[in-house]
C-alpha cells in the first residue's frame, strides 16, 4: 500500500532517502551498520570506498546467455559496471541493489567490439523497451480458467504480497545466504529500511529531505568516473559486489523444473548398496535435488529433499520420474559464504511444463502479479445496479449530455478510458473535447479500493483475457464510458486553429452521455469514405446503434473532422521535433478456446493514429497544469537522452553501410530515419531491423514526483515527444498514476475556484459554465496569483481535500508504478513468446528466410521478419561442421565436413550434434517436405523425426508458408545476408520453453 499507509516517510525516514542516490552517505551508512551488522572490517572497507568515490549504488543484472558475467547499472553513469566470476558477483542474482567497487582504471577490461549490430559476446546492459506507452493500445481478452484436481497443484490467484502488502521499493529488514561448496565469497551486507506509519501531509509540505553535502559527494564521484570513462571510450569499467542493499522481488518467485531423474539414479545406487549391505535406507537431512530455474539469469540451486511438499516426496517415494515434467515455484533461502549455489525450498507445483495454464500462472508468479478475485467487502462498497448519476452531480458538473460524442476503441473493449467530440467555432477554429472517464470520483484516497489499485497499479493483459486494476463493476460498467447512459468525466476542451496551436482551453468535471462506441475499423470505414449512411442494414453490417438525438451524418462529420486535426496535430509534432520508432507487432488469432492458431503482423490505422494524437496533446495539457500549480507534488513521465554510446554504434554502423544518421536531437533523427526509409523502399525487411536497433539506445520512460527532480528541471523532458512535461491522465481505469494526476488536477481546478472566489471575481453564467479569469488551469499561468498567501492557502486546502501526496511518498508512488509497469509489459512479452511456442509446438516447424544481423566466429544473430523476433544460431564445436572466419572481411563459411568428430577441446558431451544447428534435408527429399505443407498428409519430413501438422488460418499468414529454398554446402554468409532457417518449439516438459531456430539446408551427404 502507498498513498494511505506511506505518508509518513517525509517525516520518519529522512536518513533512508539518501539512500536513493547514486552513493550514500558515510554518517547513514554508519548508522545502519552500527545498529544491525557490527562487521567493522567490512564497515571500515565500505567507509573507505564511499570516501574515496569508487563505491556505488547499482541495479545488478545477469547476462542470459552467460551467467558469468552481470553489469551494474549505476544513475548517471552512461556505461554499465562489468562484474565478471562468481567471486566477483559475490551472490548477487540478478535484480538485486547492491554496492559495487569499481576497479582501478588499469583493471577495467577492453570495450567489446561489434561486428554489425550485436557482437559474439552477449551482453546485456541497458534496460531498452518501448519509448512511450500508446494510450489507446487496449489488448482485448477472454477470460478461460483451468484448475488442476491434484491437492497441492498451485492456481495463482492470492495477492503476491504476503502478510498484506510487501511493495518492492521497500527492502526486506535482513536476509542471510545458505549451504555449499568450495567457493570463498566476501562478506555480503544487506541493508533494511524503515516502515512509515499512516499519516499524511498537505501538498503544500515539499521540503527536500536530501543534504547538499550528501548530493554533492555523490555527484562529484558519478561526475568523476563518468569522466574517466569518456576520457578511456574503449574500456569497460569493471567491478565486484561489497554489498546488496534491497533483494530482488525475484529471489522469491523463482520458477523451474527439478533435476528428479539424477536424484532417482542416485538413491537407486544407495538403495543397491544398501541391500548389498544388509542395511535399511533411509532419508538423509543433508539430501537434496537440483532446481533448474526457467530464467537462464538465475543459478542452478539445490533443494532439500525433505523439506518439499508432501505430494512431490510420496511421488519420489514410489519412484515416479514424472515429477521433472512439473513446473514449480521456489524461493531463495540462503546462499552460505562457502556455497557454489543458493539454497531453495519449493513453494507450489503449478503443472506440467507443457500445457498453457500452468505456464500462465508460472509468469504471473514471476512477476508478482496480482491474479485474486476482488474481495466481496471490497466489492460491497461500489454503488448498486442500475446506478444512475446522482442530482448533486449535475449542480457541480458541466452538463454535456447534448454534445456528440463517442469513444472509438478495439472492437471487444469493455473499459472505454476516453471518448472525442469536435465543434467547428464562428472564428474558424475546431473546440475538441477529450472526455477520460472520472475514476476518482469513485476511487476515494485512503479507501480499501484504492489501497487494491494501488498495489495492482495497472491491468494486465494476457492472451485473450485480463486482470483488471479495478472490478469489472467499476471499469466496464460503472466508470466505463459505455454508449447510451449518463457517465462521469474529467473533460479537457481544446481550442485548436488550423496551424495545431492551442489557442485556448478549458478543463473540468461534467456529465456526458455518449452516442456511439465505434471500433478501429469503424472509424476507418468513415475516414476511408467506404461507410454507407443511406444503407437499410447499417445494424446487421456491424456498424454500432445509435443513441439520443444524434444520426449518423453527425458522427461521421465528426470522425473526419478529428482526422483533419490529427493529421495537422501530428505534422505539428513531428516538425517540433519528435520520434517515432515504430517496428512491426505480431498479433495471434485465438480458437474458442483461447488457444493460439495462427500469427499475422499487423499495422496501425489512421483511425489508431486519430486517437492517440489527442491523447497525447491532453497529456501533455494536463502535466502543464499540475506541474505548474504543485510544482513540487506532480506526479510526470520523463524519457531521458539515449545512451549516447550504444547511439554512437548505430550511427557507425548506418555509416558503413551508406546510410546517413544525424543523432543531434530526437527531431533530426526522425528525419534521418525517414530519409533512410525513402531509400530502403525496395527492403523493407532491413528498414524494419534499423528501426528495432535504433530503439536500442533509448532509456526507459518512467514516471517522476516534480519535487523529487526539483533541481533539475531539464531531466522533465520526453526525448521521443519532443516536449517539456508529459503524464499520463487518459487511461483511469487501467493504470493507477492517471488516477493520482485526476486527484491533482481535481485540486487545481478547486484551488483556481477557491483563489477567484475569494477576490471576487468569480463570474458564473446562468449554467454554471464559465469562469471569468481561469489563473491556475488556463493556457496562461497566473504565477503571482499562485504566490500570493490567498493563492497558497487556496492551493493548500485543495491539495489536502483531494489528498494530493508529499513529495516523497509520490515519488515513492513513482518508483514502485514504474516497477510494476515493467512487471506488466514483462507479462506481455513472455505471454508473446509462449503464444509463438504453443503456436510452434502445434505446428512442428516452420520455414522462413532471416537476415544476418550479427556474426563472429561463435555465432551469428539473425531477424525474422514474419514473426519480428531476433534470435541466435551457435556453430561452433559442431559435429560434422566446419567453421571459417574471415576476420579481414567479416566473412564466415559454413561447410559439411562428415569425418569431423570431436576429437579436440575438452570432452564430446561438449559437442552438438549437426541436427541442433541445421535442419538438413536430401534434394529428393524436398518434394515431399512440401506436400506436407501444401497438401492434406502428415508425413516425416527427412531425417529429422518432424511430423507437420496443417493450418487452417481464418485470415492471411505466412506462418504455413514454405516457399523458401534451402541453402547449400559450403555456405557463405555476410552481415545483413538473407539465409533460410526452420523455426520449433523448444522445452516444456524437461526445461523452459524456447523458440529454436536452425539452419535450413540441403545436402547429399545426409
Amino acid at each position: 500500500m502507498l498513498l494511505s499507509i506511506l505518508c509518513h516517510q517525509c517525516i520518519s525516514v529522512n536518513k533512508w532517502t539518501h539512500w536513493s542516490c547514486q552513493a550514500y552517505q558515510i554518517s547513514v551508512y554508519l548508522i545502519l551498520v552500527e545498529e544491525r551488522f557490527h562487521n567493522l572490517a567490512l564497515n571500515h572497507l565500505l567507509v573507505e570506498g564511499f570516501q574515496k568515490g569508487d563505491a556505488f549504488r547499482a541495479l545488478f543484472r545477469v547476462n542470459a546467455y552467460n551467467k558469468l558475467e552481470a553489469y551494474c547499472k549505476i544513475d548517471g553513469v552512461p556505461t554499465d559496471v562489468l562484474v565478471s566470476g562468481i567471486t566477483a558477483q559475490n551472490r548477487a542474482v540478478e535484480g538485486d541493489i547492491v554496492v559495487v567497487k569499481v576497479d582501478p582504471l588499469s583493471l577495467w577490461t577492453r570495450m567489446k567490439g561489434s561486428t554489425g549490430l550485436c557482437n559474439n559476446t552477449p551482453q546485456v546492459e541497458d534496460c531498452n523497451l518501448l519509448l512511450e506507452d500508446s494510450d489507446i493500445a487496449k489488448d482485448s481478452y477472454k477470460g478461460k480458467s483451468k484448475i488442476e484436481a491434484d491437492c497441492e497443484y498451485f492456481h495463482y490467484t492470492s495477492c503476491p504480497f504476503p502478510e498484506g502488502i510487501r511493495v518492492p521499493f521497500l527492502p526486506e529488514k535482513g536476509f542471510s545466504y545458505g549451504d555449499g561448496s568450495t567457493v570463498h565469497f566476501d562478506p555480503i551486507i544487506p541493508a533494511s529500511c524503515n516502515i512509515v506509519d499512516e499519516n499524511c501531509l498537505t501538498a503544500s509540505d515539499s521540503s527536500n529531505v536530501y543534504s547538499s553535502s550528501g548530493q554533492n559527494e555523490v555527484s562529484t564521484a558519478v561526475g568523476r568516473l563518468c569522466t574517466l570513462i569518456s576520457s578511456f571510450p574503449s574500456k569497460r569499467p569493471t567491478g565486484r559486489i561489497v554489498a546488496v542493499i534491497e533483494r530482488s522481488p525475484r529471489r522469491d518467485a523463482i520458477v523451474g523444473h527439478l533435476n528428479v531423474k539424477q536424484w532417482l539414479s542416485y538413491r537407486e545406487f544407495c538403495r543397491k548398496d544398501a541391500k548389498k549391505n544388509k542395511s535399511s535406507l533411509s532419508l538423509s537431512d543433508r539430501e537434496y535435488i537440483h532446481l533448474t530455474p526457467s530464467d537462464p539469469k538465475f543459478p542452478k540451486m539445490m533443494v532439500l529433499v525433505k523439506g518439499l511438499p508432501d505430494c512431490i516426496r510420496k511421488r519420489l517415494g514410489k519412484g515416479d520420474s514424472t515429477v521433472e515434467m512439473e513446473l514449480v515455484a521456489a524461493r531463495i533461502d540462503d546462499w552460505d559464504e562457502e556455497s557454489l549455489v543458493p539454497q531453495a525450498h519449493i513453494l507450489h507445483i503449478f503443472g506440467r511444463g507443457s500445457e498453457l495454464e500452468p505456464r500462465i500462472n508460472a509468469i504471473l508468479f514471476e512477476n508478482a502479479i496480482c491474479s485474486s478475485e476482488f474481495s466481496p467487502e471490497l466489492l460491497s462498497s461500489l454503488p448498486h445496479i442500475p446506478w444512475e448519476v446522482p442530482h448533486e452531480e449535475f449542480r457541480s458538473r458541466r452538463d454535456l449530455r447534448n454534445v456528440c460524442i463517442f469513444t472509438i476503441d478495439p472492437s471487444n473493449s469493455t473499459d472505454l478510458d476516453d471518448a472525442l467530440s469536435i465543434e467547428k467555432l464562428s472564428n474558424g477554429n475546431f473546440r475538441v473535447g477529450i472526455h477520460i472517464a472520472d475514476v476518482s470520483y469513485f476511487v476515494l484516497s485512503g479507501t480499501a479500493l484504492d489501497k487494491e489499485a494501488q498495489i495492482r497499479s495497472e491491468s494486465v493483459y494476457l492472451f485473450k483475457r485480463k486482470l483488471p486494476m479495478l472490478p469489472p463493476l467499476l471499469s466496464e460498467n460503472l466508470g466505463s464510458l459505455n454508449p447510451g447512459v449518463d457517465r462521469l468525466a474529467f473533460s479537457i476542451f481544446l481550442d485548436i486553429n488550423y496551424a495545431g496551436d492551442v489557442v485556448d482551453r478549458w478543463i473540468g468535471r461534467t456529465v456526458i452521455h455518449s452516442c456511439c462506441k465505434l471500433s478501429y475499423q469503424h472509424a476507418q470505414d468513415i475516414i476511408d469514405g467506404i461507410f454507407n449512411v443511406d444503407s437499410s442494414n447499417i445494424i446487421e453490417n456491424g456498424y454500432p446503434l445509435l443513441h439520443g438525438h444524434f444520426e449518423w451524418p453527425d458522427v461521421i462529420r465528426s470522425v473526419k473532422s478529428l482526422h483533419e486535426i490529427s493529421k495537422i496535430l501530428k505534422e505539428k509534432r513531428f516538425s517540433d521535433g519528435a520520434l517515432q520508432l515504430e517496428s512491426s507487432k505480431v498479433v495471434f488469432q485465438f480458437d474458442g478456446y483461447g488457444i493460439p492458431y495462427d500469427i499475422m503482423l499487423c499495422e496501425q490505422k489512421e483511425s489508431n493514429l486519430l486517437v492517440e494524437e489527442f491523447m497525447l496533446l491532453v497529456n501533455r495539457t494536463a502535466a502543464e497544469i499540475i506541474s505548474r500549480a504543485f510544482p513540487n507534488n506532480a506526479l510526470l513521465r520523463r524519457h531521458p537522452e539515449p545512451n549516447m554510446r550504444k547511439l554512437r554504434e548505430f550511427e557507425a554502423f548506418c555509416c558503413k553501410h551508406g546510410l546517413e544518421l544525424d543523432t543531434s536531437s530526437s527531431g533530426r533523427f526522425n528525419q534521418s530515419l525517414e530519409q533512410i526509409k525513402e531509400k530502403l523502399k525496395d527492403d523493407a525487411v532491413l528498414f524494419d531491423i534499423l528501426t528495432s536497433y535504433a530503439s536500442r539506445p533509448m532509456q526507459l520512460a518512467t514516471y517522476f514526483c516534480s519535487g523529487d527532480l526539483n533541481d533539475s528541471e531539464k531531466d522533465w523532458g520526453h526525448y521521443a515527444l519532443a516536449i517539456p512535461l508529459y503524464t499520463h491522465f487518459t487511461s483511469p481505469l487501467r493504470r493507477y498514476p492517471d488516477i493520482v494526476v485526476h486527484r491533482t488536477l481535481a485540486a487545481a481546478i478547486e484551488a483556481e475556484e477557491l483563489y477567484l472566489k475569494h477576490q471576487g471575481t468569480l463570474h458564473k453564467l446562468n449554467r454554471g459554465e464559465e469562469v471569468a479569469r481561469r489563473c491556475f488551469t488556463g493556457i496562461q499561468f497566473d504565477r503571482d496569483a499562485a504566490e500570493s498567501p490567498e493563492g497558497k492557502e487556496a492551493l493548500s486546502v485543495a491539495a489536502l481535500k483531494h489528498r494530493v501526496p508529499c513529495t516523497e511518498l509520490l515519488a515513492d508512488v513513482a518508483a514502485y508504478c514504474n516497477k510494476r509497469k515493467l512487471a506488466s509489459r514483462n507479462v506481455k512479452d513472455a505471454c508473446e513468446k509462449l503464444c509463438m511456442w504453443v503456436l510452434l509446438k502445434k505446428n512442428e516447424i516452420l520455414f522462413s528466410e532471416a537476415r544476418v544481423l550479427g556474426l563472429g566466429p561463435r555465432f551469428m544473430s539473425i531477424y525474422i521478419q514474419k514473426l519480428a523476433m531476433e534470435r541466435r544460431i551457435y556453430y561452433d564445436e559442431v559435429e560434422s561442421l566446419t567453421v571459417e572466419w574471415l576476420e579481414a572481411t567479416s566473412t564466415l563459411v559454413l561447410n559439411l565436413c562428415p569425418n569431423k568428430h570431436s576429437s579436440r577441446r575438452g570432452s564430446p558431451g561438449r559437442w552438438k550434434a549437426l541436427e541442433d544447428v541445421a535442419f538438413v534435408v536430401r534434394p529428393y527429399d524436398l518434394e515431399v517436405e512440401l506436400g506436407v505443407f501444401g497438401g492434406s498428409s502428415n508425413e516425416q519430413i527427412g531425417d529429422t523425426g518432424f511430423v507437420a501438422q496443417n493450418l487452417e488460418p481464418v485470415c492471411k499468414s505466412d506462418i504455413t508458408n514454405t516457399e523458401v529454398d534451402p541453402g547449400v554446402f559450403p555456405l557463405t554468409v555476410h552481415l545483413l545476408s538473407t539465409i533460410p532457417v526452420t523455426l520449433h518449439a523448444v522445452g516444456g516438459d524437461d526445461g523452459p520453453i524456447d523458440i529454436g531456430v536452425r539452419l535450413y539446408m540441403s545436402s547429399y551427404l545426409r
